[in-house]
């Protein structure tokens, strides 16, 4: 084709680089995501976030202003992610296996967050204290025992949603699998769903 005929390059819409800019964010949180549960915010490099996403490093601060940027809005992303399963409605034992298949299905939440209490001061960590107003009510309708305290219930509740992805040789130690088995997955949500029922006060005595 000559270059009198040749077409001319055509100018991307507003619409396509809306979409493409979409694209490069998500590539690049999904890629930071990676790199920060594996090496922590410290140990993560820019280009290496840049380079997993297979773009140019210089996006990231551009969408997010750099480094830190980037981390949170990760948080905030976890939290849009939460609101859709965290359903006040449901049973606490059925929150806690929804919490549960989250972890094993995308551990690397998990596992950024025993990097941030490792390797972080906690006075440097942003965030208000953990809202407990829904463990509360759930005590005030039943589903914990009055001498529980909601604040104890949550942090062993998330501490057993954590432990098959913070302490896998404990797993396999335990169950005689890893953590990535079906076998252990349905008997640990099994387990847990019965402990959480249990938390509302006595098993009922035999024959009751």
């Amino acid at each position: 084709m000559s270059e009198t005929t040749k077409r001319p390059r055509r100018t991307p819409g507003p619409h396509e680089r809306k979409i493409d800019a979409e694209r490069s964010r998500r590539l690049l949180l999904d890629a930071a995501l990676d790199e920060f549960s594996a090496k922590g915010f410290a140990g993560a490099r820019v280009q290496d976030i840049a380079d997993r996403a297979g773009v140019n490093k210089q996006l990231i601060n551009y969408y997010f202003g750099g480094k830190e940027g980037l981390y949170c809005e990760i948080g905030r992303r976890w939290l849009a992610r939460e609101a859709e399963f965290n359903d006040p409605s449901v049973p606490l034992e059925e929150l806690m296996a929804r919490y549960l298949a989250h972890a094993l299905a995308d551990p690397r939440g998990t596992r950024l967050n025993a990097w941030r209490g490792l390797t972080e001061d906690l006075d440097d960590i942003p965030g208000d204290r953990e809202d407990l107003s829904d463990m509360e009510r759930r005590k005030a309708a039943g589903e914990l025992a009055d001498d529980l305290d909601p604040a104890a219930v949550m942090l062993v509740m998330m501490a057993a949603v954590a432990a098959p992805v913070v302490m896998p040789l404990a797993v396999r130690r335990v169950f005689g699998v890893g953590p990535d088995s079906p076998e252990f997955q349905d008997r640990y949500a099994d387990q847990l769903r019965r402990i959480v029922r249990r938390l509302a006060g006595d098993p009922p005595a035999q024959g009751g």
